[in-house]
């Protein structure tokens, strides 16, 4: 069986997901479904633009769930239903609520409407160019782990896991900028600050936290088609309860990438497949799990190749 995995924020681009609208009815259905729940005509943003409105967390992060979940709703009205081409998926970020929504844990309503909130909590939980996130390149985990326990002036702590030699550290502006320095100096090749409007996965988010606990509270989840590997613990679960409390966790902690992808292989999976806007998952699994055979299942074309690749 094959792994699949949708992407976080980031692979977001003007004109995504129109070429699967134009070539699937049942892809167009998505994309209505979400304006709907939302009152919001997401989809124009995503087709037409403009690129700083789609760009805005709120946005960004129902705007790439809205891809994956066309392609599976396409899978699904050729008669393939999620745990029939799956054995158990996984999502980068928000890419967790896409991976819940498509194994059918939460509805697409849901999963719409709390990522609307989740963006907008998280842009809200710090004050605008107070706080930053950077990629460090060329060190692993423990590295920067060790680096961060300095004192640099404030926050500091690693927001993503994603691959040896690519970690993401997020905080305080003056905090990062300063953490950067030192990490140059003891062998990062290179250090980029993100283009993105909050520090997401540290503590500073702790006020968004609190809004998803509330949010989630008013959520039915029910037990998902195939287990989901959560970023927080980078464990698989089926457990209704073990569910919310990793999308509360995750909200501040630490995305643990390169373990998911670790997990992945250790099941005994052999394929990972990518459904989303861009290919950012399967160019991080060739770096952590090079044994896996690789599919980015990124426009009509490639879905359509997937399709006839399970018939």
């Amino acid at each position: 069986m094959r792994a699949i995995v949708f992407p976080g924020q980031g692979s977001q681009f003007v004109g995504m997901g129109k070429d699967l609208a134009n070539s699937f009815i049942g892809a167009k259905r998505v994309f209505e479904e979400i304006n709907d729940a939302l009152n919001q005509d997401l989809y124009r943003i995503m087709t037409e633009g403009p690129e700083e409105e789609l760009i805005l967390t709120e946005n960004a992060q129902p705007a790439i769930m809205a891809v994956g979940i066309a392609m599976i709703r396409v899978l699904k009205e050729e008669g393939y239903n999620i745990n029939q081409f799956s054995g158990i998926t996984s999502g980068h970020s928000l890419g967790e609520y896409t991976s819940l929504t498509a194994a059918e844990s939460i509805t697409l309503y849901d999963s719409s409407k709390l990522l609307k909130i989740r963006g907008q909590a998280m842009q809200n939980a710090v004050p605008k160019n107070k706080g930053i996130m950077a990629a460090v390149l060329g060190l692993n985990i423990d590295e920067v782990e060790n680096a961060l326990e300095f004192d640099y002036g404030g926050i500091c702590e690693v927001a993503n896991d994603n691959a040896k030699g690519q970690i993401v550290i997020s905080g305080q502006a003056e905090a990062v900028t300063n953490a950067i320095e030192d990490l140059l100096n003891i062998g990062a090749k290179k250090v980029i600050k993100l283009p993105v409007s909050a520090p997401f996965h540290c503590s500073l988010m702790m006020p968004a936290k609190e809004k998803m606990v509330e949010e989630l509270k008013k959520i039915n989840l029910t037990s998902p088609l195939i287990p989901v590997i959560s970023n927080f613990t980078a464990e698989p679960t089926r457990e209704t309860k073990l569910l919310k409390e990793n999308l509360v966790n995750q909200v501040d902690g630490m995305v643990r990438w390169r373990e998911i992808m670790q997990k992945i292989v250790k099941l005994g999976f052999k394929e990972i497949v990518e459904f989303g806007s861009g290919s950012v998952l399967t160019n991080l699994a060739k770096r952590n799990s090079p044994s896996l055979n690789r599919l980015s299942i990124c426009d009509s074309n490639s879905l359509q190749e997937f399709i006839k690749k399970l018939s």
